[in-house]
């Protein structure tokens, strides 16, 4: 592993013992951090913990995996997890097989040539529905990312920044089963717009994004990074507005397997838990982003200029209209699988009409996201877990309450969907 590695995997096994030689009401609690590790240290050395951490928690009952991702840098706790050894410290033999886009990666688990995959958030609801392919339970054993997608339109309308002005526009999104696909419907709703009437929105595979919107085949996509960043750099397109701007803290992607995988491999699923939550938490620190960049940016994975992957992930960025701005949480890596943001993808699938059938949102959610799951074992890597599975989400200006999906269905607009007719 690189030194950065190893730091995160101390400051995790410190939070570990400390855990559990302290407890919630152990008597070295007034200490301080160092003089508490150090009293640690004496009854139970870090070194020695350290190895224990490396070793296998139970035995695994399949060692190499095969991991579906499509490069974009949602992607990067799933990547940078290989070379910063973080599978291996599990236990795990990981080949990532780079994908063009999600319609083969749905088919790829569906046949079984992936173990798990790099998908997008909707997706593992999509597939356990039986939303655009055969029915296959799925589950979400963590999120990834959050935030880190934009609107970009083509330069010949920026002129037209009001959503009222792009009646008969031809719209991108990188798949159906997409957040980017419900957040820009959401908008345009927002906004006074039929998605399925006023707007024509096409599947386009993030890769083809830019040549696409070159060539006038699309006037503009919500899509995911590094591509609106390239618009921007090849100037053809600009940002028009962050996907933190309507709901800071969405989720993106997500890593998602067969059901029957984690029954059937319950101490492998556990242990690719660990590595990939090891892996988020080392790419959502500030000071690891230009890291992560050059790890990800070369041919290799996203095969994107450094430039352009840096102003993503760093939040310095220019946004093809002359002006330079600093977001730091522009993209995000976080773990936790919320319980609540699924019941908001779900009730948007059922607000568009690609859900036909009544559904039960919290059950359904339970069932396929693994908050509970995560939790405990974010706990006992000493990364953060909240104490609850739902949260109440401030998107496009209102609160989203997961109690009251309904109801919260009813209170915004909604434009005639002629799917749903």
């Amino acid at each position: 592993m690189t030194g950065l590695a190893e730091r995160l995997v101390d400051r995790i096994v410190e939070a570990a013992v400390t855990r559990a030689v302290v407890g919630r009401g152990g008597v070295l609690r007034e200490l301080g951090g160092s003089t508490l590790l150090g009293a640690i240290g004496a009854l139970f050395p870090l070194t020695t913990a350290k190895v224990m951490a490396q070793e296998v928690r139970g035995a695994l009952e399949k060692k190499q995996l095969k991991i579906g991702f499509v490069p974009v840098t949602c992607a990067a706790p799933i990547l940078i997890a290989d070379p910063m050894g973080f599978y291996a410290l599990q236990g795990l033999d990981v080949v990532l097989v780079k994908t063009p886009g999600w319609a083969l990666v749905r088919d790829l688990v569906l046949n079984q040539k992936f173990d798990a995959a790099h998908m997008l958030a909707p997706m593992p609801l999509a597939l356990s529905l039986g939303l655009g392919s055969r029915p296959e339970p799925m589950h979400v054993a963590a999120i990834g990312d959050v935030n880190g997608q934009a609107i970009t339109l083509h330069l010949r309308h920026r002129n037209r920044r009001d959503p009222k002005q792009w009646n008969g526009m031809k719209l991108g999104v990188p798949f159906e089963y997409s957040m980017q696909n419900l957040l820009l419907r959401a908008y345009l709703a927002d906004h006074g717009l039929d998605p399925d009437r006023d707007v024509a929105i096409h599947v386009v595979p993030p890769s083809e994004m830019v040549a696409h919107l070159r060539a006038g085949g699309i006037d503009g996509y919500l899509g995911p990074e590094p591509f609106n960043q390239r618009a921007v750099h090849d100037g053809v397109g600009f940002l028009h507005l962050l996907s933190k701007d309507l709901w800071d803290g969405h989720p993106c992607c997500a890593v998602g397997l067969p059901a029957s995988f984690v029954k059937e491999n319950p101490n492998t699923f556990a242990a690719l838990f660990r590595a990939l939550a090891v892996a988020t938490a080392h790419a959502n620190e500030p000071e690891n982003r230009r890291e992560v960049a050059e790890a990800i940016a070369p041919a290799a994975w996203l095969d994107q200029p450094l430039l352009v992957v840096e102003q993503v992930l760093t939040g310095r960025f220019a946004d093809g209209l002359g002006n330079e701005h600093n977001v730091p949480s522009r993209a995000g890596f976080e773990s936790f699988p919320w319980h609540s943001m699924a019941v908001w993808i779900l009730m948007q699938l059922k607000r568009w009409g690609y859900v036909k059938q009544d559904l039960d949102y919290r059950d359904v959610a339970e069932q396929v996201f693994l908050a509970t799951d995560a939790r405990k074992r974010l706990a006992e890597l000493g990364l953060a877990a909240p104490e609850r599975t739902y949260a109440q989400h401030r998107i496009l200006g209102k609160v989203f309450d997961p109690a009251r999906p309904e109801e919260n269905a009813k209170s915004i607009p909604v434009a005639r969907s002629s799917r749903a007719a």
